[in-house]
């Protein structure tokens, strides 16, 4: 059966990711199921992009996706890239980096996404992100407890009103912030 011209080209101008990423065509590195499960559903997972507002929820839920998948390691640099960049290992680790550094920016709302953007590693990103949105999200705490202590139920039905309060204290949990009583 004969390709198109435009098949052929295709074909011939992209070589598969794993033969260009081992430098030799005859031994292919694969990407593993559970990567290719976290970037072709990262979306899905993480269906809501991270703001200065989201950053804790975000946090949680890409770590837990990410160490549901064994790849924890690459946000938290306990999975450290090999030194031989000749062998396989170093290109097994940068193949799954590179997708997961892909995945990371998949999840990241335009005005946050300048700050990583040069960001090399999935580690990196980690570590800018944490850096830059930790403190917003301290303040954020240091506010919604504010709210809470001045809620009031004004016009609001009992129900609405506990939801209201239950809405900001489940904020101030998943900024990693607890109320004791």
């Amino acid at each position: 059966m004969s390709q198109s011209m435009g098949d052929q080209d295709s074909a011939n101008s992209h070589p598969p990711v794993s033969a260009a990423l081992s430098g030799d065509s005859t031994t292919e590195i694969h990407i593993p199921q559970q990567l290719k499960f976290l970037i072709s559903n990262i979306k899905n997972l993480v269906p809501n992009a991270l703001t200065t507002e989201n950053y804790a929820i975000w946090h949680i839920q890409l770590l837990q996706q990410f160490t549901t998948n064994g790849f924890a390691g690459h946000l938290t640099s306990t999975a450290s890239c090999p030194t031989d960049v000749t062998s396989q290992e170093f290109q097994r680790w940068q193949l799954a980096d590179n997708n997961l550094l892909s995945a990371l920016f998949s999840t990241i709302s335009t005005p946050i996404l300048p700050y990583v953007i040069s960001c090399t590693t999935a580690h990196t990103v980690w570590l800018v992100l944490e850096r830059r949105l930790q403190p917003t999200c301290r303040s954020r705490v240091i506010q919604l407890k504010n709210v809470l202590h001045h809620v009031q139920m004004q016009n609001l039905t009992m129900q609405q009103y506990l939801n209201h309060v239950k809405f900001i204290v489940d904020n101030i949990a998943a900024a990693g912030s607890y109320l004791w009583w």
